[in-house]
């Protein structure tokens, strides 16, 4: 693929994959304000910018098999881990943004126990096994995940049981 449509395809899989997310956030809001039918459009145009952004990942050629997509997660994730939280949680605490920065200590919590998922699913997968896993908990405030039984309370924000989602 010639490196201007490449890069055009990037841009346009990272933008659909927004809209897709800001979508359901304005959706869950909508919801919430009892704006039921202006949710439901919401979350229609999120379904729809999700379809987008899955064919302009296909055109990329960034959907494989299962071993090679669970090694693009876990590198995805190791980068979270390793360098993108760590740089941008200094970031936010020395410029003294203290909402950035909660949110990004939650997700680079939550990032750690995805790695360790996806490199637990890859072994698996190596040797032609699906993964030997439980009931899957996510807070729904924070995104910490946790396999087998949620916690009564989140270890990351505190949040009760009943604001986990079971998978």
């Amino acid at each position: 693929m010639k490196e201007m449509t490449k890069a055009n395809l990037q841009a346009a899989f990272a933008g659909e994959s927004q809209a897709h997310m800001k979508y359901m956030v304005f959706a869950d809001l909508a919801e919430r304000e009892g704006l039921t039918n202006v949710a439901r459009l919401f979350r229609a145009a999120s379904f729809s910018e999700q379809m987008h952004a899955t064919a302009h990942l296909r055109a990329l050629g960034g959907a494989n098999v299962t071993v090679k997509n669970l090694e693009v997660a876990l590198g995805g994730e190791n980068f979270e881990v390793e360098e993108m939280y760590p740089a941008y949680m200094a970031v936010a605490k020395l410029q003294e943004e203290k909402q950035a920065a909660t949110s990004m200590e939650r997700a680079f919590e939550a990032e750690k126990v995805h790695a360790k998922l996806y490199a637990r699913a890859k072994e698996s997968a190596e040797a032609k096994k699906d993964l030997d896993l439980p009931a899957i908990f996510v807070c729904e405030v924070c995104g910490y995940t946790v396999e087998g039984a949620a916690p009564d309370k989140c270890p990351i924000c505190g949040a009760p049981l009943t604001r986990f989602r079971k998978f």
